[in-house]
C-alpha cells in the first residue's frame, strides 16, 4: 500500500508534545502521561466518560465535571443523524455545543457497522459462543448496514432513511463536531466472524485509515480556524495475534504529505474476556511508545487493571451510566440492584467513603423509592454515583502507579470487589 510523505506543509498541528510519559510499570508496558489537547490535559490512565448524544445520559455536564471527569466522548453516527453535524459546527463544536469546557473524544462510527449490521447489543461481546458465521444476525433483527469496500450504507434506525459513511464522510461529520480527538473509520467485526473475513476487514480498515488521514489533512487545512483535532488510528484483528501485530504495524506505516501519521491510536473489536490483556500487550508491543493508546468500550474493573497494566491510557464505556439506568450499582464490595427488598429500610449513603454527591445527600432507602416510584431522579442519582466510583477507580490507580505500589492496589482492590461473586460461585460449585 502506498505511503503518502511530505515535509513541505503549513498544516496546524498538536500541541507539541501532545502526549508525554510519566512513570512505567516494572513490564515496561502500563505507565501514567498526560495527553496535552486545546482545551486542557488529561493526565493517563483516564477514563472518558460516554455522552453518546452530546449527553450523558440522566446527568448535567457539570456534575460529570464536579465528579472528576476530565474529558467526555460522543459518537458520530448519533450526532450526524440528529441533530446534524452541522449544526454542531455552527453551535461552535461539541464542547460549547453540550456547555462542557474539557477535553472531548468523537467515535467514528465504526462500531455501529458492526451493531446495525448484526443487530446485536449496544456492548461487544467478550465471549465467542456459537459457530463462526460470517452472515450472523441477531435473532429477530433486521439487518440495518451493510458494509463493502468503499464504505458503509445504513438505514437510520430513527426513521429508516438510507445513508452512506465513508472514510471520508466519517472524517467530515467528525471535523464539524470539532472534538480535541477523533477516531479513523474502521470495520468493527464480531468474535463470530470467520478468520478469513477477519483478514479481509484488516486490509479494508487498513485502506480506510489511508483516506482517513489524506481527508484529515485537507479539512484540517481547510478549517484552520478551529483548533487541532487530534486523529487516532484504530486496531482490529480480533482475537488473533497475527493479525493484531500487522494492524498495528500497518497503521504505524501511515504518514500523509504533511510527514504526519496518527496522533494516536485506539484498540478495537470484539475480544474474548480472558484475553484482554494479551490482546492489549500485543499491540502495545508494537505501537508507538511516544503516542496515547485508547482502549474502546471497557469499564468493568477487572478489565481496566488489566487493560492499564498492559499499557492502555484511556478507555470509555457506557455501562457505568446504562447499568445505573437499571438500578445496578457499583460499590467496592462488589456491584448491586439498590432496589431489592432489602434496601427499602436502609437509611446509608450507597458507599459511606465515596464523596460522590448522591452518597453525601441522599440514601439507599431514597434511591431505592425512587426507583420503585419509576421517578426519573433514580437514575441521575444512580449515574453520578456509578460515574463517580470509575473516574475514582482509575484515578486510584493512577496514583497506584506513581507510588510504586500498583501490584498490591491490584490485589486488595479487585479481591475486595469480586470476593461475594467467587464465594457465591464456590458455593454453587461445592452444592453442585
Amino acid at each position: 500500500m502506498s505511503v503518502l510523505r511530505s515535509t513541505d506543509s503549513a498544516l496546524p498541528v498538536p500541541p507539541d508534545p501532545f502526549f508525554t510519559v510519566g512513570a512505567r510499570l516494572d513490564n515496561g508496558l502500563g505507565r501514567t502521561g498526560t495527553i496535552h489537547t486545546p482545551h486542557g490535559d488529561i493526565r493517563t490512565p483516564a477514563f472518558i466518560g460516554v455522552g453518546t448524544k452530546a449527553t450523558v445520559k440522566a446527568v448535567l455536564p457539570e456534575a460529570m465535571k464536579d465528579l472528576g471527569a476530565q474529558a467526555l466522548l460522543a459518537n458520530a453516527y448519533h450526532l450526524y443523524l440528529q441533530p446534524g453535524s452541522d449544526i454542531v459546527d455552527e453551535a461552535g463544536g461539541l464542547g460549547k455545543f453540550m456547555n462542557w469546557d474539557g477535553p472531548t473524544f468523537t467515535d467514528s462510527g465504526g462500531f455501529q457497522v458492526m451493531s446495525l449490521g448484526v443487530g446485536f447489543k449496544k456492548v461487544i461481546a467478550m465471549e465467542a459462543v456459537g459457530v463462526q458465521n460470517d452472515d450472523v444476525i441477531a435473532h429477530g433483527k433486521e439487518r440495518l448496514a451493510r458494509v463493502d469496500d468503499d464504505g458503509v450504507t445504513f438505514k437510520s434506525h430513527l426513521d429508516g432513511s438510507r445513508h452512506r459513511f465513508t472514510p471520508e464522510v466519517s472524517m467530515q461529520i467528525q471535523h464539524q463536531l470539532g472534538a480535541d480527538i477523533m477516531f479513523a473509520f474502521d470495520e468493527l467485526t464480531t468474535l463470530m466472524n470467520t478468520r478469513g473475513y477477519q483478514e479481509r476487514s484488516i486490509e479494508r480498515t487498513q485502506a480506510w485509515a489511508v483516506r482517513c488521514v489524506a481527508e484529515h489533512e485537507k479539512l484540517t487545512a481547510e478549517r484552520s480556524h478551529r483548533p487541532y483535532q487530534a486523529l487516532f488510528g484504530v486496531v482490529q484483528g480480533a482475537q488473533y495475534e497475527d493479525l493484531r501485530r500487522q494492524a498495528c504495524r500497518g497503521l504505524e506505516s501511515i504518514v500523509g504529505e504533511s510527514g504526519r501519521g496518527f496522533d494516536g491510536y485506539g484498540i478495537g473489536g470484539a475480544l474474548e474476556k480472558h484475553n484482554l490483556g494479551t490482546i492489549v500487550r500485543w499491540c502495545c508491543e508494537e505501537l508507538p511508545d511516544a503516542k496515547p493508546r485508547h482502549m474502546l468500550g471497557i469499564s468493568e474493573p477487572d478489565d481496566v487493571f488489566v487493560a492499564i497494566e498492559h499499557g492502555a491510557d484511556t478507555f470509555d464505556c457506557v455501562n457505568p451510566s446504562r447499568v445505573a439506568r437499571n438500578a445496578a450499582i457499583y460499590h467496592p464490595d462488589g456491584r448491586f440492584n439498590i432496589n431489592t427488598s432489602r434496601f427499602r429500610r436502609d437509611f446509608t449513603p450507597i458507599d459511606e467513603n465515596c464523596d460522590c454527591y448522591t452518597c453525601t445527600h441522599y440514601t439507599r432507602a431514597y434511591i431505592h423509592h425512587l426507583f420503585k416510584a419509576k421517578e426519573m431522579l433514580a437514575s441521575t442519582l444512580c449515574t453520578i454515583h456509578n460515574e463517580r466510583f470509575t473516574v475514582r477507580l482509575v484515578d486510584e490507580i493512577r496514583s497506584s502507579i506513581e507510588g510504586g505500589y500498583f501490584e498490591e492496589h491490584k490485589a486488595e482492590t479487585l479481591g475486595r470487589f469480586y470476593a461475594k461473586k467467587r464465594q457465591a460461585e464456590s458455593d454453587a460449585g461445592a452444592g453442585a
